[in-house]
């Protein structure tokens, strides 16, 4: 496995220079401001993901103030409160994507977000009591409490919501691949450590942050390929 250094160097020959790739970076959210942001922006940004999930991103993005209206701000309260006619109106809302696997997602993520609500003051403040080197074992945690949070979604869901984080795209298995360190999304406990303890590594050289690694990563290959529903590279 190469150290962080030489992967860099790879991305700013790839990219032209360190501005360039360092440009594209964003910086994470600090706790405090995580842990201020309130139950229905995690509830929104958590449902907006899913519903990309397969679709195209620009229809879910171009629809998503309805989505909003229909769904009543997001508000876990009222969300986790569901009613059966409420749903039966989502089904036929055709402002939005009528899926009723997703829609049922809302209710069963809005009972995860109060809950944890109740157990940790906040959402947010949940999220980053999660530090770096715990990035997997978070992606576990809500994919087994949560609902439709498989790990591709749950790593853009955090990514988007300013989460330190890493995205397992196609170029960032692909410079994992290369490394020696998986060669696919991985699907167990084991797979997923191996990855964290890669990214431990490259955070323990660098004192970069994971997204700083995971966009690095990305930019350190050529694309393998790009899809209709392409999203934002790690």
């Amino acid at each position: 496995m190469r150290k962080f250094t030489e992967i860099l160097a790879i991305a700013v020959g790839r990219k032209g220079s360190i501005e360039r790739v360092e440009a594209s970076i964003p910086a994470p959210l600090s706790p405090q401001h995580l842990s201020a942001v309130p139950g229905d922006r995690w509830l929104s940004q958590m449902t907006q993901n899913i519903f990309r999930a397969g679709f195209n991103r620009q229809v879910i993005n171009s629809k998503w103030p309805a989505f909003e209206e229909a769904f009543a701000g997001f508000d876990p309260e009222r969300c986790a409160n569901m009613s059966d006619d409420w749903f039966d109106d989502l089904l036929r809302d055709t402002r939005i994507v009528r899926n009723g696997a997703r829609i049922q997602s809302v209710r069963r993520n809005a009972i995860f977000v109060l809950d944890t609500i109740e157990r940790h003051g906040s959402f947010g403040a949940f999220l980053a009591g999660h530090g770096p080197h715990q990035f997997a074992q978070l992606l576990e945690h809500l994919h087994r409490r949560g609902d439709r949070l498989g790990d591709k979604t749950a790593q853009y869901f955090l990514r988007e919501a300013g989460v330190d984080s890493y995205v397992l795209s196609d170029d960032v298995i692909l410079r994992l691949s290369i490394e020696g360190v998986a060669d696919k999304v991985p699907t167990s406990t084991r797979a997923r450590q191996a990855i964290q303890q890669a990214f431990d590594v490259w955070q323990s050289e660098s004192g970069q942050s994971l997204t700083y690694i995971s966009k690095v990563l990305a930019m350190s290959v050529e694309s393998p390929r790009v899809s209709r529903f392409h999203r934002t590279p790690a």
